[in-house]
């Protein structure tokens, strides 16, 4: 994943959780997970020819 080890992904994760705090994270990954979401369906729509 990006040519990055256990360590240095523990090191990422301490440092978001640090600049964030515990309880943002759960808010911070689902606005991700759905700009995830919302580019995938742009680029299925793209393949397929689709005008929105």
């Amino acid at each position: 994943m990006f040519g990055l080890g256990a360590q240095e992904l523990l090191i990422v994760l301490l440092i978001i959780l640090v600049l964030f705090g515990g309880s943002k994270i759960p808010e911070l990954m689902r606005s991700v997970g759905q700009g995830v979401s919302e580019l995938k369906k742009g680029l299925d729509d793209g393949k397929n020819g689709k005008d929105s």
